[in-house]
């Protein structure tokens, strides 16, 4: 049995602090793992970033509220998950996810968790758990799945490297240098085939 395994942001949807920086003029936000390895270090910026501008989670999900999937994301999904279990694995969070995942037709995401106190700020920030992407992958092997993962950023890459076929989707070009042993693939077409081309099973088009 085969699992296939997908960031979200990058992938199948906008970087969600990205659209938000643009949207509060905030350049600093527009960071992401792309650029940023460590997570914490990142996530850590971001806070401080909200609470020196007084910027609340409501703020963040009226982003999110206008955003939508890339074109053909939902499509690739669905094709997806005709063929094989979907899991997305994100270092986003429940209280962003919630709309962007109803626009994709509910697929599974495994994520993280916000803290926000009563006025509607951001206070923490609760990981699953550490490198939670390749620890899901290799959970779903000690069940006897195969996984076929993609990803596109820095945090993506243990994912990558635990699953049986890992894919770069859509990277930029300092990710695709440094981890050259992950194919890299542009657009949803590209990434039906190789994951056709990887599968145990004939998968049709």
């Amino acid at each position: 049995m085969e699992i296939v395994c997908l960031d979200l942001e990058g992938v199948l949807v906008p970087e969600i602090w990205i659209n938000f920086a643009k949207k509060t003029g905030i350049k600093e936000l527009e960071a992401t793992t792309r650029d940023i390895p460590d997570y914490d270090v990142l996530m850590t910026q971001r806070l401080n970033i909200l609470k020196e501008h007084n910027l609340g989670i409501h703020d963040i999900q009226e982003v999110i509220a206008e955003m939508g999937p890339f074109e053909g994301a939902k499509e690739f999904v669905e094709w997806v998950r005709t063929h094989f279990q979907l899991i997305i694995l994100s270092d986003t969070f429940y209280e962003f996810a919630h709309p962007l995942m109803k626009q994709l037709g509910w697929p599974t995401i495994f994520c993280h968790k916000l803290e926000v106190n009563d006025q509607g700020m951001i206070t923490d920030y609760k990981l699953r758990q550490a490198d939670p992407k390749r620890q899901s992958v290799k959970a779903l092997h000690t069940l006897n799945y195969k996984i076929i993962a993609a990803g596109d950023s820095y945090n993506d890459t243990t994912m990558l490297g635990e699953a049986d076929h890992g894919f770069l989707f859509d990277a930029p070009d300092n990710v695709i240098a440094e981890f050259p042993q992950f194919p890299a693939l542009n657009g949803y077409e590209a990434l039906k085939q190789a994951i056709r081309s990887v599968s145990a099973r004939d998968i049709p088009n």
